[in-house]
């Protein structure tokens, strides 16, 4: 499964709205990694996977959900064969659209922005843990609070 799940880090909600409230149903995480040093703007649906602040929880990115790692065909059946996903308690199926790179002095940062259909996510860090990632590309997001 690790050619599967491209990141995957444990995060703490650091913050939960922090420009306020924007939208009823969704909430924007301010998180940061405990392993990778990575900075995460996230939106949930607060209705299906509400979130405290201060709360732990494991955030993984995959390309697909199949364990043995063929590309998603587009068609879910419901209770069918075993998946990434069983793994997890929040998933998320979006687009990486914008890939950048920002040199401060010695330190160099990369972001990546996903639309997961509205919902936005920005994971920012060491450019050495999106060596996977492509423009474009099809990610799912998984996430299981511990």
């Amino acid at each position: 499964m690790s050619n599967i799940i491209l990141f995957e880090d444990i995060f703490v909600a650091d913050k939960l709205d922090p420009d306020g409230k924007k939208f009823a149903k969704v909430t924007r995480i301010e998180a940061r990694s405990e392993n990778c040093d990575m900075f995460m703007l996230l939106d949930v649906i607060a209705e299906i996977y509400p979130m405290r602040k201060g709360e732990r929880f494991t955030m993984a990115l995959a390309d697909t959900l199949n364990l043995d790692g063929t590309p998603e065909t587009g068609y879910y059946a419901q209770g069918g064969k075993k998946t990434v996903a069983d793994k997890y308690e929040y998933i998320m199926h979006g687009k990486l659209y914008k890939i950048t790179e920002k040199n401060s002095g010695k330190v160099i940062r990369k972001e990546l922005y996903v639309s997961y259909g509205g919902l936005l996510m920005r994971l920012k860090g060491d450019p050495s843990h999106f060596a996977r990632f492509k423009l474009d590309q099809s990610l799912f997001l998984l996430i299981r609070k511990l």
